[in-house]
């Protein structure tokens, strides 16, 4: 077996408890105490993560917007200089090649973020589709390191640590400062729904940054908070993780995310007819979102039934601390009835409630 990646920050985790798993073939913290306490902490005041995990690339040139925009699901050309945006890349079939965040640096750079487990693939997919454009492509992932301080509380945390002024920040913008003396890409996008920043950093400078956090958050009861919470907090959140709510085979349509999809937009983007003719005809399938009305958690892969006939399975599955019972997300049947939808857990009918996301009220 190859030998697992480590963060730039995996001293530090490893220095302050952390349980480290293999994910993506990289060492990671999937909790530091408790996934519970965690995951409060983000809700209620904040929690640092280090997601260095994930993967970066530059895209530069005169036909970058072009280009992008010939690949990726939404309206490239719409963004701002110091703007973000979410995006879909697809297959011809419609399926999803990965979900990303796409930040625009200059009128002909941009950087994407990308899942570490898709990093690879997207960049080779990428290069495979740039022919007709002038634009240069490069794995730019070692060089940032990544971390994400999530929670109502960030910017008290943070004021005293930057002359930035984060209260002027947008949602979904970006710009460079110094954080804690360590020069910073400092973004608000998010993935726990929370209001919280992501800062890019040198791999150098990362154990440095985190320190400074940890210290400056002490006040505020931050926590260190691993992959486990993450996920919790995704959830409840209602986003999407790829190779469960999309994937190869799980297109936009069929999982409510058209509102990535600019069909109306010039490009001929990879993917467009295949998206086009399946929300025209309508999908067979559909992701919905449940509640359980518990606290036992239904693991992905579990089937889903009405009336003891097989609709779909689950794709998703985790306790929200905050509503104190179980939650998740499920592929069924586009006909299949939302209101007698159950699982089977080992002989026990599980009834689902339907829940439209998020779970709970979000302040991003």
């Amino acid at each position: 077996m190859p030998e697992l990646r480590k963060t730039p920050l995996h001293a530090f985790n490893v220095e302050n408890g952390a349980r480290m798993v293999d994910f993506a073939g990289w060492s990671m913290p999937v909790q530091y105490e408790s996934i519970i306490d965690e995951h409060k902490a983000t809700r209620s005041s904040a929690g640092l993560f280090d997601v260095s995990h994930m993967g970066e690339a530059s895209i530069e040139g005169p036909d970058a917007e072009a280009f992008l925009d010939s690949v990726l699901t939404n309206d490239v050309s719409g963004i701002e200089i110091g703007q973000a945006m979410y995006s879909l890349i697809c297959y011809e079939h419609g399926g999803v090649v990965d979900d990303l965040l796409v930040y625009r640096i200059a009128k002909e750079e941009f950087l994407l973020c990308l899942n570490a487990s898709n990093t690879q693939k997207d960049i080779a997919w990428l290069n495979a589709n740039k022919d007709a454009f002038d634009v240069g492509i490069s794995d730019v992932s070692d060089s940032f390191a990544l971390l994400a301080l999530q929670g109502p509380e960030t910017r008290e945390i943070l004021k005293d640590l930057t002359a930035m002024n984060l209260d002027d920040l947008g949602y979904y913008r970006f710009q460079g400062s110094d954080v804690a003396g360590v020069s910073c890409l400092v973004c608000r996008t998010g993935y726990t729904g929370e209001l919280g920043v992501e800062l890019f950093v040198a791999p150098t400078d990362a154990d440095s940054l985190a320190r400074s956090i940890l210290g400056a958050g002490q006040p505020y009861s931050v926590k260190l908070a691993g992959l486990g919470a993450r996920d919790s907090l995704r959830l409840e959140a209602g986003y999407a993780l790829y190779g469960h709510e999309i994937s190869e085979t799980i297109s936009p349509v069929q999982a409510n995310l058209m509102w990535t999809v600019k069909l109306k937009k010039a490009s001929d983007f990879v993917g467009k007819a295949a998206i086009r003719k399946e929300k025209e005809t309508g999908p067979k399938r559909r992701i919905v979102f449940f509640k359980t009305g518990g606290r036992r958690i239904v693991r992905a892969g579990a089937s889903v039934l009405v009336e003891g006939e097989e609709v779909g399975s689950v794709v998703s599955g985790a306790f929200s601390p905050i509503l104190n019972e179980a939650i998740g997300s499920a592929l069924v049947s586009s006909n299949a009835d939302d209101s007698k939808l159950s699982v089977d857990i080992r002989g026990n009918e599980l009834a689902l409630i339907p829940t439209k996301p998020p779970f709970i009220e979000l302040k991003p």
